[in-house]
């Protein structure tokens, strides 16, 4: 039993069950009190600078900042969506992992982006690269699960995973510091619990191109070659770089290499050559 084995058999009791279930709940609370007005957004927002002045709850609330955004107009079937595929990712995540390990993964997420947004103080953190980096997760462990996009259109969620990624490479190099970090917590947490899993798959994957390359030679080098000199034999398969030609004075196909292609006997026949 690994180490991390052991350090989750000692968690255990503490592991929170179900936990997105909870942040679920929390977010749809929150919209609601937004949508309502019986709460301002400015009072639960994670900015550090008002932290390091006291209001250490900041550090907590912005977990249930919805994920879809908190304005009046937006479309409750847009929020809808957001909420019902946080709560199976998550869970499914759960499922995988087991609680433990899966709230070790929020942790995580949590603390980097709390630690690398006290680098810029006076500017909002956001929970939405948390939220991006359960995804991420759920399309590397789940890549062929199909998405029906506007309950239509079928797309692998491999695929949605790439332009978040590139949406997240994109951010980095045209965000501020601020972008910049919390793309850095998102992906340090990815790395965290599945950097492992990436590097393994990246050597099964170069094995299995040097297998397919191995295999590629072995049934060239099995085929019979394309051109074959009819005088010293010199061929295609061995020199593929020679310049290969055919005689048009000699009977059938008759090939030459380029020391031969202008000095040899002309076969008249398939069986008697003449000399030139």
């Amino acid at each position: 039993m690994s180490w991390f084995n052991r350090l989750e058999r000692r968690l255990e009791p503490f592991a929170i069950p179900h936990i997105t279930l909870y942040i679920v709940i929390g977010q749809v609370f929150v919209y609601l009190s937004f949508v309502l007005h019986l709460l301002e957004p400015l009072r639960i927002i994670f900015v550090p600078e008002f932290v390091l002045h006291g209001e250490v709850w900041r550090l907590f609330t912005f977990i249930f900042i919805p994920l879809a955004g908190y304005r009046s107009s937006l479309d409750i079937t847009l929020f809808a969506f957001v909420m019902y595929f946080l709560y199976f990712t998550g869970n499914t995540l759960e499922g995988y992992w087991g609680a433990v390990r899966y709230n070790l993964f929020l942790l995580s997420g949590w603390l980097l982006t709390i630690a690398l947004a006290f680098v810029t103080p006076g500017v909002p953190g956001s929970n939405i690269f948390i939220g991006g980096s359960i995804f991420l997760a759920f399309a590397y462990l789940h890549p062929d699960f199909v998405i029906y996009l506007f309950f239509i259109l079928p797309v692998k969620v491999r695929w949605i995973a790439i332009l978040t990624w590139l949406g997240y490479v994109w951010t980095f190099f045209t965000g501020d510091l601020a972008d910049r970090l919390t793309i850095v917590a998102a992906v340090g947490n990815f790395l965290i619990f599945l950097g492992r899993d990436l590097w393994l798959d990246a050597k099964a994957g170069r094995r299995r191109m040097q297998t397919q390359a191995r295999r590629i030679t072995t049934d060239e080098a099995d085929e019979p070659p394309r051109h074959r000199c009819h005088v010293c034999g010199r061929n295609s398969n061995d020199e593929p770089r020679l310049d290969f030609r055919y005689c048009s004075k000699c009977a059938g196909d008759q090939c030459y290499c380029p020391d031969h292609i202008g000095n040899h006997a002309h076969v008249l026949t398939t069986d008697e050559p003449a000399k030139t």
